[in-house]
């Protein structure tokens, strides 16, 4: 067996916490700025850690009370989670039957790298198009018409991100199978979906996590809290001429937290997606 000498292991553990730390201070400043009083924020020179813990803006962003800031970011933070979710969702629903067949007749190849090359296209550039075909629907400031230009985005992302899931699968199984008596669907349910989980997941989280940070198609189509979601709820908060630096910190903290937790709870499947297809036996 081969032997690291103790000098390289080291080496790569402190790489290890070196980058841990380029990532995770952002997110620690940021935790830290919310639990900071205004005095605090403004002090020169700065302080890395508040004299006394304040998490009053917490409570006031979880607030229901009616017209106040935290049933307006509430009413964001759900409209976020239904465009995303909705969005999501119908994106896989089209991606696994369009993945599947790019990748078992590769002569239609060319029409997913045909749409794909249209994220080669700025969004402004989509933007007046978009937005008469919502007004023409009547699906302005509307939850589900942001969530049809998300699938927009969306889909042929996820169709890209599944078509690698599915060439790694062996189609000598499908073929085996189909011999057995299976169906075509029968098939896809029982051999083809499960191994493609991973991958399904991983594609899952990636849309979702793009669909949550969307900021431009949301500040265009959306214009009070029917339909306007967590991005454009926090780049309210800075739009003042004084801004509460602290309270745009717990905003970023509480809008967060969402996909850190879809994120763990998916994070053996995350991990097995990302790899799939580097070996190959």
């Amino acid at each position: 067996m081969e032997r690291k000498s103790p000098v390289f292991t080291a080496f790569i553990y402190l790489c290890a916490l070196l980058l841990a730390a380029v990532i995770l201070a952002p997110l620690a400043w940021l935790f830290i700025m919310s639990i900071s009083p205004p005095a605090d924020l403004a002090a020169k020179p700065l302080r890395w850690w508040p004299e006394a813990v304040d998490f009053s803006r917490y409570g006031t962003l979880l607030s229901m009370a009616e017209n106040s800031a935290g049933a307006a970011f509430t009413s964001s933070l759900r409209n976020s989670i239904e465009v995303a979710g909705m969005a999501t969702i119908v994106a896989l629903a089209l991606a696994v039957p369009s993945a599947w067949a790019v990748s078992r007749t590769p002569s239609v190849g060319w029409s997913l790298y045909m749409v794909i090359a249209t994220y080669m296209l700025p969004p402004v550039a989509l933007a007046v198009p978009l937005y008469m075909g919502l007004a023409y629907l009547g699906l302005l400031n509307n939850v589900f018409g942001l969530a049809l230009v998300y699938l927009t985005i969306l889909a042929p992302f996820t169709t890209w991100l599944m078509k690698s899931g599915f060439d790694s699968i062996p189609r000598e199984i499908e073929q085996a199978a189909m011999m057995d008596g299976a169906g075509l669907f029968a098939t896809l349910r029982i051999i083809t979906l499960p191994l493609a989980a991973p991958v399904m997941a991983t594609s899952a989280l990636f849309a979702f996590l793009l669909a949550w940070d969307e900021f431009f198609y949301a500040l265009l189509f959306t214009s009070d809290q029917r339909a306007k979601t967590l991005t454009v709820a926090i780049a309210d908060l800075a739009g003042g001429r004084v801004s509460d630096y602290g309270l745009i910190a717990t905003a970023g903290v509480l809008a967060a937290l969402p996909p850190v937790v879809v994120g763990l709870f998916m994070q053996r499947a995350l991990i097995s997606g990302l790899t799939s297809g580097g070996v190959k036996g």
